[in-house]
């Protein structure tokens, strides 16, 4: 997404990807897609696809004591929603923008380095698919190789600060061949655990059951998770998840991490390279959405006028929303899932905060507000 921003400002970019373009092309990852994401990606020429496939929604549920409650995210944001889209989906929009406007995209690149980031002149150190070691020398680097990436560790110890809380339970996530039974994502709060109905497409649906960090997929046999799913779901209407063959299945463990700042010299880190967050709230890609818009505005803006401010203040700006965005995926998280030595007073608690939220249209358009997604102009811009 960066590179296709910097492209229609008219800078040039290579894009150094360690993996093959199939693979991640077919990764499946996350699929909730803020309004801010919908509109940028409609706005600069990729969205097409996403308006045509899209599955947009004006609301989302909230369960607990056998009772859905909707949370209506339209009326409550004066007429935003969000978008169930596939993050491979956007990737294969982007990748194929990039590579139909001639932008360079080396896949399968081995052994990347970082070095010289102190200098006007950074350089990139990697092993192509075929052929030697290559250096590229470029103006900035922007870091946006995820959590095991190279560049948050090639700035200098001392030089970043780190905030990070680990969650005491995981997420059982899998993907089912099967139509879903709700309209809208269903969050479910449970004496056994959360569980979150979600979908990806009009044929598959995507559940996720709270679970032990340290839990083996091996204790997890189908028709245990589809019975653990009906449990913790039960209405008293007698709403239930669709069944299907389940196509995947895997362990999400939950954590909120921040880097501070997220720049050093001509290094600019940017998406899980800075920054996770648990996905109760949704918030990951659209975050790091976020950041490249802020991180290419500010790149243009030097480039083209020569001024450094906004590049000077891109870790300030980004901060701002990133840390709103950690306090959201917190109170979710926190709200719905049951801690390890809860008792009773800490079960009943959480559903008093649910029966206020349900029943305070105060509190549903807190809610609402963060979960379409905060602002991407950040005033500080």
């Amino acid at each position: 997404m960066l590179s296709h921003l910097l492209h229609l400002e008219g800078i040039e970019s290579v894009v150094i990807e360690a993996r093959s373009r199939k693979y991640v092309e077919e990764r499946i990852r996350a699929g909730v897609l803020e309004q801010g994401t919908v509109d940028l990606m409609i706005e600069t020429g990729i969205g097409d696809r996403l308006r045509r496939e899209g599955l947009v929604h004006h609301g989302i549920e909230l369960s607990f004591l056998g009772r859905r409650h909707r949370v209506d995210l339209t009326d409550l944001t004066g007429g935003k929603s969000i978008t169930i889209y596939a993050q491979h989906e956007i990737i294969q929009d982007l990748i194929r923008a990039r590579l139909q406007a001639g932008g360079q995209i080396i896949f399968e690149a081995d052994q990347v380095s970082v070095h010289d980031i102190d200098s006007a002149s950074p350089a990139i150190r990697f092993h192509p698919p075929a052929g030697g070691p290559q250096e590229l020398r470029c103006d900035f680097i922007a870091g946006c190789d995820g959590w095991h990436g190279v560049c948050r560790s090639s700035i200098p110890e001392g030089a970043l600060q780190f905030y990070e809380r680990t969650y005491p339970f995981a997420w059982l996530g899998i993907l089912a061949r099967a139509a879903p039974a709700s309209e809208e994502l269903i969050y479910t709060y449970h004496q056994r655990g959360f569980a979150l109905f979600s979908m990806r497409s009009p044929e598959v649906t995507r559940l996720y059951l709270q679970c032990a960090p340290e839990e083996d997929l091996a204790n997890w046999p189908d028709h245990r998770i589809w019975e653990e799913l009906r449990t913790r779901m039960a209405t008293t209407d007698g709403w239930a998840p669709t069944e299907g063959e389940i196509l995947q299945k895997g362990i999400t463990d939950m954590r909120g991490f921040v880097a501070e700042p997220m720049q050093h010299g001509r290094l600019y880190l940017a998406g899980d390279a800075a920054h996770i967050v648990p996905p109760t709230g949704a918030k990951g890609l659209n975050l790091a959405i976020a950041d490249v818009r802020v991180l290419a505005r500010a790149l243009a803006t030097f480039l083209k006028q020569g001024r450094r401010d906004a590049l000077d203040r891109y870790s300030e700006t980004c901060l701002r929303r990133t840390w709103k965005v950690q306090r959201f995926s917190w109170w979710m998280t926190s709200m719905l899932h049951r801690f390890p030595g809860d008792s009773g007073f800490d079960q009943r608690r959480q559903l008093a905060e649910l029966d206020y939220v349900t029943s305070s249209r105060a509190a549903l358009t807190s809610l609402a507000e963060n979960y379409v997604g905060l602002p991407m102009d950040s005033p500080l811009e």
